[in-house]
């Protein structure tokens, strides 16, 4: 057996917890998430555009594959741009891309293309067109206006498009300023996140201990108390201490985790 299975066998595991590849149906039920995810899902549904702000490491990204599970494919045509500290016409080419459309041509002539096509989708196919940007945090502040013309259709007086902007707080900071009120404007929500407190971690981690085979997370009282003050409440975090606990309890033949295994743990991952 491989160090792997043998962790499994160990602790009682069918498949290694607190890896990233975690199915959408077996993600946290956090009562906050889910009425973020709501509160989206309800926006788009409405052809409007929103946002999701939040620290790394707190769950943007699951939290948007979870809204994309629940947008019917028959309904909603969604496009992903994660490259977004480029210029005007850049960002217009990456979301053709995104779009299957040729990226070549002025900026103009990119915007053109990319209006004709969400309305073709909309009115043709009858499939709602939506664009995340995530990393929306690293928008160029001469580049977020353009998206007000992206969505601007028939004299703005049609919604056809809706933006989801995903970023960091440098967002919401950028969204405050006075020149982009507009932006702003066209939001109909601005979701956010937050770290998990002290029994949040210790439901978070025995959540993830349950669908990854083991019902009794293998982690005593101390070692539940070191996740929480090491992590203080980071996912990605608590992830990567996690795992990294068990190995170390493993290489020491120990039955469950203890504080003195996750601060040895922490040394391993982090300066």
């Amino acid at each position: 057996m491989n160090a792997t299975t043998d962790i499994l066998s160990r602790f009682g595991f069918h498949t290694l917890p607190f890896t990233r590849e975690v199915p959408v149906e077996d993600r946290f039920p956090l009562p906050l998430y889910e009425e973020s995810l709501g509160y989206l899902q309800t926006a788009l549904a409405n052809r409007m555009s929103a946002a999701l702000i939040a620290p790394a490491g707190t769950g943007k990204t699951a939290l948007l594959r979870a809204l994309c599970d629940r947008l019917p494919e028959t309904r909603y045509r969604v496009h992903y741009v994660k490259v977004t500290d480029v210029s005007r016409r850049d960002l217009c080419r990456e979301v053709a891309a995104a779009v299957d459309l040729p990226a070549t041509g002025t900026y103009p002539v990119l915007m053109r293309r990319l209006q004709a096509h969400f309305s073709a989708a909309l009115a043709e196919e009858a499939q709602r067109p939506v664009v995340i940007f995530d990393e929306a945090h690293g928008l160029r502040p001469e580049v977020l206006g353009l998206l007000c013309t992206l969505t601007n259709f028939a004299m703005d007086s049609r919604l056809v498009l809706s933006l989801l902007l995903s970023g960091q707080p440098p967002l919401a900071a950028l969204l405050r300023q006075d020149r982009f009120v507009d932006v702003t404007h066209r939001l109909a929500h601005c979701a956010t996140l937050r770290p998990l407190s002290r029994a949040e971690t210790t439901q978070y981690v025995a959540h993830r201990c349950a669908v990854a085979g083991c019902p009794t997370p293998p982690f005593d009282a101390s070692a539940q108390e070191a996740l929480y003050e090491i992590a203080r409440g980071n996912l990605r975090a608590i992830d990567q201490l996690a795992l990294k606990s068990l190995e170390v309890a493993h290489q020491a033949q120990a039955e469950t985790v203890d504080a003195q295994q996750v601060t040895t743990a922490r040394r391993l991952l982090w300066p």
